[in-house]
């Protein structure tokens, strides 16, 4: 392990630190260094017909017609955003159930963001719409410039499939709205000073009546802390169970949450640290720790449910409708009119079952018909008005199928099929175990032709992500199959702790100053594909993002011998001052507090920047950011890459214009962006 304690101190100041001036995301001097890195990194690797052949095959792949259009039931209608060649920035569409289960179903465009961001000089990027539950009235429409989480909130008329002369508009911001009814909202943004927390994230939940101005003239509702992460209210619209909720995020792992009662908040009491969910008459908690009620103790990871007005009133009669065990975990679990589809991982394949609440309790049965193998989810068709289901299945050679079934009746039937958009044949995923350095035993898949030869020559591609209770479950991707397995190469997806394949106690295992066992288990993995001759250290590549740009950041600084290549994605570097950069402070829960002594004493053995060493040999590494990232600082990236060009190593840098934490805002610069890692990966590997 790399350790270099002597740049700690000059870290801790920010004047002093050589490469601060990157943190000025679109400053003059910040941006011509950007513009010079690109111009590198993209004379080198993306010239050449290789390269654009493989660009344009991914862009065909993201582009295509026979791709699935999700939807979601609103009224009469279902409704899917949907980005092709023609409307690279997309458009929100709708046809009728059951034209949608015909193979050419007739979309009527409800709006067009191409034109739109024609017709207004700006570049939206679709964020998601949130419609009354009559489904034919209004919408509130959410769009960002390029793709970042700031965005502006506008109400949009379905029937003159129009933006309401005005109507309510929320400016840009990072904004939680919800509707109360048809003229009244509830809102969190940025008030003006003191309304924002130290994340960046609204700390106010005001009610706003239509036709008022929004800064002047809204009540408020609740208020939180400044170093809370954020408040926000919603409205349950459930027929005959309506209610107003008030959730308070004290950290990322913590929240309260309140009804209120005649305009009353009334504090629902549960675990700081549990998830509560409400269902016509039901509460629903998902323990994130060991909760004892009485004599009875419930464990970390279970889903538990009682009746919400008899907890009101004091009342702790709880029953279990799902307790983890050694390799299990819930996954999620959605509603529809009558029933709960509860989704648990057992040894991170996918299992879903039925809970019906009775006179005599509730009864789970397993749903019928989903497969043994694979990755499989299901959620309500039209947001509990029946008992209808989507069902989706897929693996990482399978392309994706969609279902539709109701709830006790025949199986799920086929809706929609991907088609095959490479050639899968003579691969096999198969689950393997690797022995971490506390003897811990972490899963991963692989994805390899059959049979190969166990010489140690295959180009391999590990990915992780080891962190906020996220599990990495089988999916088909035309892009990692275009651009890796159909060229021969292995792709791996390691299972470590920090994520939620296990539940709570998994992700628990690599909090804070525990930290550093999800990149012991991402080196172990590592370890044990090239123990099993499936791979070398020459011929073994990694690649991660965010939290996994992190993670693949360590084990950069770490173990540069085990790597060929590094691909760090929109990465946390700096650990010293994460939480000072835009949403950063958010994440103390996961991280820790760089600000307490007692706590950057262990942060620091996990922050890359602060761990690279002029002296050490590096494998190569790509770093790819985007400037409109409001999420993750794109100075991260920048200041890493600064430093290593100090240093003299090899490093490749491409920083997105636009596109926000994802990296990309259209399937133009999603293609693009994919070609360049996989073409690079493919060569440092030779």
């Amino acid at each position: 392990m790399i350790a270099v304690w002597t740049r700690v101190a000059l870290a801790q100041t920010p004047e002093l630190d050589p490469n601060h001036w990157l943190e000025d995301v679109e400053g003059e001097r910040a941006l011509a260094w950007v513009r010079a890195r690109n111009a590198e990194t993209t004379a080198t690797w993306t010239q050449g017909p290789e390269f654009e052949a493989l660009q344009a095959r991914m862009l065909s792949i993201l582009d295509s017609n026979a791709r699935i259009p999700f939807v979601n039931s609103l009224g009469k209608h279902v409704y899917n955003f949907w980005r092709d060649a023609e409307n690279p920035r997309g458009l929100w569409r709708r046809t009728t159930l059951t034209d949608y289960a015909t193979a050419e179903p007739a979309w009527e465009v409800v709006l067009d963001l191409d034109a739109l961001s024609k017709s207004e000089n700006e570049n939206w990027v679709w964020a998601g719409a949130q419609c009354l539950p009559d489904g034919k009235s209004r919408c509130l429409i959410t769009m960002s410039r390029g793709g970042s989480d700031a965005a502006v909130v506008r109400e949009f008329d379905l029937a003159t499939r129009a933006f309401v002369a005005d109507g309510f508009v929320v400016p840009e911001g990072k904004s939680d709205v919800s509707w109360i009814d048809r003229d009244t909202l509830f809102v969190s943004t940025d008030f003006g000073e003191g309304t924002t927390t130290t994340s960046g994230y609204p700390r106010t939940v005001r009610r706003w009546s239509r036709g008022t101005d929004l800064m002047k003239d809204s009540q408020l509702v609740h208020e939180g802390q400044v170093d809370d992460v954020a408040v926000s209210g919603y409205h349950d619209d459930t027929k005959g169970f309506e209610r107003d909720f008030i959730n308070r995020a004290v950290t990322f792992w913590s929240s309260e949450v309140f009804l209120l009662d005649g305009g009353t908040p009334v504090r629902i009491e549960k675990p700081d640290d549990a998830n509560a969910s409400f269902w016509h008459d039901w509460l629903l908690l998902e323990l994130r720790s060991d909760w004892v009620v009485g004599e009875t103790t419930f464990k970390k990871g279970s889903l538990i449910t009682t009746d919400l007005d008899d907890f009101l009133a004091g009342g702790r009669a709880f029953e279990v409708l799902f307790e983890p065990g050694p390799r299990s975990s819930l996954a999620s679990f959605g509603t529809t009119k009558r029933h709960l589809l509860i989704n648990v991982l057992d040894n991170v394949r996918n299992r879903i079952s039925v809970a019906t609440p009775g006179k005599r309790g509730w009864t789970i049965a397993p749903l019928p018909g989903v497969p043994e193998l694979g990755a499989t989810n299901a959620w309500a068709v039209d947001d509990r008005r029946s008992d209808a289901y989507f069902l989706t299945t897929t693996d990482y050679v399978t392309p994706t199928a969609l279902q539709i079934g109701t709830i006790g009746k025949a199986a799920a039937t086929t809706l929609k099929t991907l088609p095959a958009f490479f050639d899968a044949a003579g691969l096999e995923v198969t689950q393997h175990e690797a022995t971490s350095k506390d003897g811990t035993k972490v899963p991963y898949f692989q994805v390899a032709p059959a049979n190969m030869a166990l010489d140690g020559t295959r180009r391999t591609l590990l990915y992780g992500y080891g962190g906020f209770e996220v599990s990495l479950t089988p999916g088909y991707s035309g892009t990692v199959g275009t651009g890796w397995l159909e060229r021969g190469g292995v792709y791996v997806v390691a299972n470590i702790r920090g994520g939620g394949e296990f539940g709570p106690a998994w992700h628990q295992a690599a909090l804070k100053d525990q930290r550093p066992r999800a990149y012991e288990d991402f080196e172990a993995v590592g370890e044990d594909l090239i123990k099993r001759g499936v791979t070398s250290p020459s011929h073994l590549g990694i690649q991660g993002g965010s939290n996994g740009g992190l993670l693949v950041g360590n084990a950069f600084v770490r173990r540069p011998e085990l790597w060929g290549g590094v691909v760090c994605q929109v990465p946390l570097l700096d650990m010293r001052r994460y939480h000072t950069l835009l949403a950063g402070a958010s994440w103390m829960g996961e991280y820790g507090d760089p600000d307490d002594p007692a706590q950057w004493a262990y942060i620091q053995g996990f922050s890359p920047y602060h761990l690279a060493d002029k002296d050490a040999v590096y494998p190569p590494i790509l770093f790819m950011t985007s400037t409109k990232d409001d999420r993750v600082h794109p100075g991260h990236a920048r200041k890493m890459a600064a430093r290593l060009l100090e240093f003299g190593k090899q490093v490749d840098y491409y920083e997105n214009i636009e596109g926000g934490h994802g990296g990309a805002a259209n399937n133009q610069q999603t293609a693009h962006k994919a070609a360049l890692a996989y073409t690079w990966l493919w060569k440092q590997l030779e």
